[in-house]
């Protein structure tokens, strides 16, 4: 059973940047994973931050945070990160890691999209003060 514990969350300053860290356990050898960060306000609906895979495809972003957001991967340690720079209020949120069932492809480009994913941390708190 795939699982995943989010990290790093925290408060910032608007201006400020945080990294969140997202472990991952139970992956299956020589399977390729697509694995991707969101976000949800309360009351909101989760949406989609970043996507990348642990196979050769170029990452992906949502439009609010190209140029600020980066994410990126170490295979060696199952872990996938989410660089996050000129934070602002608006970025406030509970950060979620997700991951799918993974495949043999090596690769696949990854949506950033919550109904291709099948497995979720339990967030982690991200708060930017202005």
């Amino acid at each position: 059973q795939v699982q995943l514990v989010e990290s790093g969350g925290g408060s910032v300053q608007a201006g400020g940047s945080l990294r969140l860290s997202c472990s991952a356990s139970g992956f299956s050898q020589g399977r390729y994973y697509c694995m991707a960060w969101f976000r949800q306000v309360p009351g909101g609906e989760r949406e989609g931050v970043a996507s990348i895979y642990t196979g050769i495809a170029d990452p992906a972003y949502v439009d609010s945070v190209k140029g600020r957001f980066t994410i990126s991967r170490d295979n060696d340690k199952n872990t996938v990160y989410l660089e996050m720079h000129e934070l602002a209020p608006e970025d406030t949120a509970i950060y979620y890691c997700a991951a799918d069932r993974g495949r043999y492809y090596r690769s696949v480009q990854c949506a950033v999209d919550q109904s291709h994913y099948n497995y979720w941390g339990q967030g982690t708190q991200v708060t930017v003060s202005s």
